[in-house]
């Protein structure tokens, strides 16, 4: 964590956009499946520190950037990611923040770099935060502990006996033979030291590493048969290299090395871990790229090489990440080249909201003087759609349409499913003027089931005038179960006859037919569709279904079609069933005649 960066604040001209110009790489032609970079695309996550522990998944620990950013003053709330093999990452949520430190700094923010540790069914987090306002001198090594791995955190205290300045980017690693190390520092100031048993004290004094070559923070400590390595960021000018040195023992001295990771895209930081998993050796490290913004930054990985004699090959950042190492399986994180790649052609069930919509509201200085809504480069500035439809809920891809006249603006998109809670980034790169409305730009939100949702555009990151949003979804799977009138389970009365294959003299007062049970899947909704023939020029029947909470029954009209033989009638209403197979559905006629022939159910998977 660069101390700089605390003064930086998100501005709309930093925003330059990573959604236009981007080409895929040769990864999507591929038949192994890649992880894509970054990594992580739900939040904005810096700092990771990986683990394998004994469940065979892969843990990422990472700091997290806020959104709309004040700079690194207010990161905070931990978020743990796991994957089985490195390309489906799963967000398993967040597990401490601020404030759950009792002793922590009042105005809370200042959660940095973390780590973690496991020992005797105890996982153990670290973490770096103030515990006074005078942040800079009261930096203390929070531990918090957990009999999980990513969840039900507590903190315990925090690590007496260190210095208070420049105490940053904990990191703790474990020897063969059991023990444990602590490593910390920055402002180019080192320091390691073993751990006691108990995890939460030191064991002997703290060693400062002197002969480290421009050393600045991040140090990560691993151990590669028996060599240690020590990774950490210098202080190049315009943005931090990852270096690394060698040692035959856990305290030093260190031998420098040289450089193994160039300075990361948009950010001035970086900060990396090494771990091997499944027989290979990675780098995780974060950069700018989808935000342009050095505080708001993402976790990538790539491999890592060491070469026959131990020393290790510069880390080449790709865009394509690195390809899977198991099967596919569950995951949370859409991977960055599907993020940003405009075709989303399985969404297309989509619904278009003008900016004058009757369930479109804008406030906090947004101005509507005509179809568009304007000013949204106004801090507070806002854009809200009520009532929509997220299907039976999940991922939904989100389209604004817009003209900006600056060079890369940013909306912050907050969306009723949003499991983080955080909003989403939205990239508005300018289009060359104000009127120019050739802007078209996409991110995959989340949406709760059912007609709740609400969506809102936040501005006040640069400007961009607003013509229309998007929301289009997968459609639904339906089943769909014919249910022939001479079947079993069909009964009739009132005058209403059956022929052959059809239900007759359905135009006398009190004639019916019912179909009994019908399968209403999950309950809800269903499509009644009717197949029918009729000589009148129209008839009308009362539907009644089990699931129709009103009692009251469905209106279906049915034109006619030329004749009592001429069977091409289909219309077709949304019903409503419950759950299971019980479930009833009668048609009453005695309004106009038809001869039926079927009744098709469709029920929303």
């Amino acid at each position: 964590m660069r101390k700089k960066l605390l003064s930086l604040f998100l501005s709309g001209t930093m925003l330059l956009s990573v959604f236009v110009g981007f080409t895929s790489s040769s990864v999507a032609a591929d038949t192994v499946t890649q992880s894509g970079n970054p990594i992580f695309t739900s939040i904005f996550t810096a700092d990771p520190s990986a683990h394998v522990w004994n469940d065979g998944r892969i843990y990422v620990y990472a700091s997290h950037d806020i959104f709309p950013s004040r700079g690194s003053d207010l990161m905070d709330k931990y978020h743990v990611f796991s994957s089985d093999n490195m390309v489906d990452w799963v967000d398993e949520g967040e597990i401490l923040r601020a404030d759950d430190v009792p002793w922590g700094r009042p105005e809370g923010g200042f959660m940095w770099a973390p780590d973690a540790a496991y020992k005797d069914g105890t996982y153990y987090f670290y973490f770096p935060h103030p515990s006074d306002s005078n942040w800079n001198n009261s930096w203390k090594i929070g531990v918090a502990t957990s009999d999980k791995p990513a969840a039900d955190f507590s903190v315990q205290g925090y690590i007496g006996g260190l210095p208070g300045s420049n105490l940053i980017d904990p990191n703790v690693f474990r020897d063969d033979n059991g023990d444990y190390y602590l490593y910390a520092g920055g402002g180019g100031s080192s320091y390691g030291m073993k751990l006691a048993d108990d995890m939460v004290s030191i064991d002997g004094p703290v060693e400062q590493f002197t002969e480290l070559e421009d050393f600045h923070e991040a140090t990560w400590v691993f151990k590669r048969g028996s060599v240690y390595y020590l990774t950490y960021s210098d202080n190049n000018s315009g943005g931090n290299r990852m270096r690394y040195a060698t040692s035959s023992s856990p305290l030093g001295p260190w031998v420098n090395r040289g450089i193994i990771l160039d300075p990361v895209l948009n950010s001035e930081t970086s900060h990396g871990s090494v771990v091997e998993y499944k027989g290979n050796w990675y780098m995780f490290y974060h950069n700018g790229k989808i935000s342009s913004n050095g505080t708001l930054r993402s976790v990538a990985v790539d491999r890592l090489y060491f070469n026959t004699d131990g020393t290790i090959q510069k880390v080449i950042q790709t865009t394509g990440g690195v390809p899977a190492v198991g099967p596919r399986s569950h995951a949370t994180e859409i991977k960055y080249d599907e993020l940003i790649n405009e075709s989303f052609d399985e969404y297309t069930q989509k619904t278009e909201y003008a900016m004058n919509s009757s369930n479109v509201s804008i406030g906090g200085g947004a101005t509507r003087p005509g179809a568009n809504v304007e000013n949204m480069h106004t801090e507070g500035s806002y854009i809200q759609l009520n009532g929509i439809n997220g299907g039976t809920g999940g991922k939904a891809l989100l389209t604004v349409l817009y003209a900006s006249g600056d060079s890369g603006s940013a909306f912050k998109v907050d969306a009723s499913g949003d499991p983080a809670g955080d909003g989403y980034f939205l990239s508005l790169p300018g289009t060359g003027g104000w009127g120019s409305y050739t802007g078209r730009t996409n991110r995959l939100i989340d949406l709760n089931a059912g007609t709740n949702n609400i969506i809102r555009l936040s501005g006040g990151m640069g400007g961009a005038n607003i013509s229309r949003v998007i929301v289009s979804m997968v459609p639904e799977s339906t089943q769909e179960t014919e249910y022939a009138v001479n079947g079993n389970n069909v009964s009739f009365g009132g005058g209403a006859t059956r022929s052959g294959e059809s239900i007759e003299n359905l135009h006398i007062p009190g004639s019916y037919f019912e179909v009994s049970g019908v399968n209403g899947g999950t309950g809800g909704q269903a499509l009644l569709t009717v197949l029918y023939a009729s000589a009148e020029a129209a008839a009308t029947f009362t539907v009644n279904a089990s699931g129709d909470l009103s009692g009251s029954g469905y209106s279906l009209s049915m034109p006619g079609t030329g004749g009592w033989s001429t069977y091409t009638g289909r219309v077709s209403r949304l019903i409503d069933l419950n759950p299971g197979t019980n479930n009833v559905i009668r048609m009453n006629g005695g309004m106009g005649g038809a001869n039926i022939t079927r009744l098709i159910v469709s029920s929303v998977q």
